[in-house]
């Protein structure tokens, strides 16, 4: 059994509460609140250690890199902004796909990712001005083209 360690609890802490699947570079970013001088070489080994053990699940979006989320989820589906990059859970489902298989095949599983823009990405209401807040500053990746608005 591997011995808890500051970084390791960082980095869970990190992913326990963003409450949502989180990239590597996510949680270096979130982690180094607790663990100033903790690298991505670490994050990644412990990443593989908290998968081994079952504390988090990964999280894998078509022609996405990996996220992790919190072990326990009941069966839910994502939504990833098309604009800051961010994957958020949707608790929803719509159920039973099997009516959408052609004839004669039977589904065992599906899995749905939803895209648009983020609460923080929504282009702001005419007239109403959107509040500026440390998630929408942290969370944008660095050169992102598809947003037209500025972040604040």
């Amino acid at each position: 059994m591997e011995r808890t360690t500051r970084q390791r609890t960082a980095i869970r802490d990190a992913i326990a509460n963003a409450g949502r699947p989180l990239s590597p570079q996510e949680v270096l970013d979130a982690a180094r609140a607790d663990v100033e001088a903790l690298g991505m070489a670490t994050v990644y080994r412990n990443l593989k250690l908290l998968l081994e053990d079952q504390s988090i699940s990964l999280v894998q979006l078509p022609g996405e890199g990996p996220r992790y989320e919190m072990s326990g989820h009941a069966h839910h589906h994502h939504f990833q902004c098309t604009c800051c990059q961010r994957v958020f859970d949707v608790e929803r489902c719509p159920g039973d796909l099997a009516q959408l298989a052609p004839p004669g095949f039977s589904v065992d599983s599906h899995e749905i990712t939803l895209y648009g823009r983020c609460a923080d990405c929504k282009e702001p209401q005419r007239g109403k001005k959107r509040p500026a807040t440390a998630a929408t500053a942290a969370g944008h990746k660095a050169g992102a083209t598809q947003c037209q608005h500025k972040h604040r």
